[in-house]
C-alpha cells in the first residue's frame, strides 16, 4: 500500500516537467490520476504511458485536455475524473506561465497572461475542486478533500525581469491562505510548495526567453546565475520536489493547511 492508495488526483500542467512528475510519483504509490494539461494531446500520451505503468500500483489513470482560465473546461475535467473514479480527493492547481519581459517593458498583456493562468487558474481550480468536495462530504478520515498549489522562490522575492510572475506567485500564497481559512470549516485543506530553480522545458524556454531581451548572453546563464546561491549546490529536478508532494496529497498531512512548503535546496531562507 502507498501513501495515497485509493485517493483520486487531478494534476494540471500535468504533460510535461514537475506536473507529470507529481502525477507519476502519485500514481506510483497507489493512487489514481487524471493528467491535465491545455495540451490535450501530449496530456493522453502521458497519461497511455503511465497507464501500462499503473498496472504495478493498482492505481488507474486518465487525462483531459483543460484551460484553467476557463470554468466551464474546469468544471469538465473535474466531472470526467468523478465519472472514471468516483470522487475526487486531491486537486494539484499545478498548470503555470511565465514570459519574461524587464520592469519597465512590461505589458498589459504580458500581465494578464500571466496572472491569468497563474492567478484566476488557481482561484477557479480551488473552487470547482472545493465545489465537488463539499458535495461528496469528509470521508471516514474526516477530510473532505485536499488542495495543493504550486507557488515557486518567485513569491518570496521579486525579479526585476519576471515581476508578473513573482506578483502571480505571491497571488497563489494568499489563494492558499485564503482557501484554507475559508474552507476548513468543510474540512477542506489547501496547501501549497514553493519550488526554486528546477531543470523542467518551462526553464529552457525561459532561459531563451530572458537571451531574447537581453537579461543573458549565452545559453544557461541564467540558470547558473539563479541558482549560484543554492545551499545544496546544484538546481533541482523534477523527481526532487515530488517526495513533498506525494506527502501533502496523503494522509499524513491531512492535519496541514494554509501552509507554503519551501522546496528550493536552501536557495531562499524566510
Amino acid at each position: 500500500m502507498g501513501r495515497v492508495s485509493g485517493r483520486s488526483c487531478i494534476v494540471t500542467g500535468a504533460a510535461q516537467g514537475i506536473g507529470r512528475a507529481i502525477g507519476e510519483a502519485l500514481l506510483a504509490e497507489g493512487a489514481d490520476v487524471c493528467f491535465a494539461d491545455i495540451n490535450g494531446a501530449k496530456a493522453a500520451a502521458v497519461a497511455d504511458e503511465n497507464r501500462r505503468r499503473s498496472n504495478d500500483t493498482g492505481g488507474k489513470v486518465t487525462h483531459a485536455k483543460v484551460d484553467v482560465t476557463d470554468r466551464a473546461s474546469v468544471r469538465a475535467m473535474i466531472e470526467h475524473t468523478v465519472a472514471v473514479f468516483g470522487k475526487l480527493d486531491v486537486k494539484f492547481n499545478n498548470a503555470g506561465v511565465n514570459k519574461p519581459m524587464n520592469f519597465l517593458d512590461v505589458t498589459e498583456d504580458n500581465w494578464n497572461f500571466i496572472m491569468g493562468v497563474n492567478g484566476l487558474g488557481c482561484m477557479i481550480g480551488m473552487q470547482e475542486a472545493a465545489r465537488q468536495m463539499i458535495a461528496q462530504g469528509p470521508g471516514p478520515d474526516g477530510v473532505a478533500g485536499k488542495i495543493v498549489n504550486t507557488a515557486s522562490i518567485a513569491s518570496r522575492q521579486g525579479f526585476d525581469n519576471v515581476a508578473p510572475y513573482c506578483a502571480s506567485k505571491w497571488a497563489v500564497v494568499a489563494l492558499t491562505q485564503s482557501g484554507a481559512r475559508d474552507l476548513a470549516k468543510h474540512n477542506i485543506t489547501v496547501t501549497g510548495f514553493a519550488p526554486g530553480v528546477v531543470a523542467t522545458e518551462m526553464w529552457e524556454q525561459v532561459d531563451q526567453d530572458l537571451m531574447a531581451i537581453g537579461a543573458s548572453e549565452r545559453p544557461g546563464q541564467a540558470m547558473e546565475e539563479f541558482s549560484s546561491e543554492i545551499l545544496r549546490g546544484r538546481v533541482a529536478k523534477p523527481q526532487d520536489i515530488t517526495g513533498t508532494t506525494t506527502f501533502l496529497a496523503a494522509r499524513e498531512s491531512d492535519y496541514m493547511t494554509g501552509q507554503i512548503v519551501m522546496i528550493d535546496g536552501g536557495m531562499t531562507l524566510v
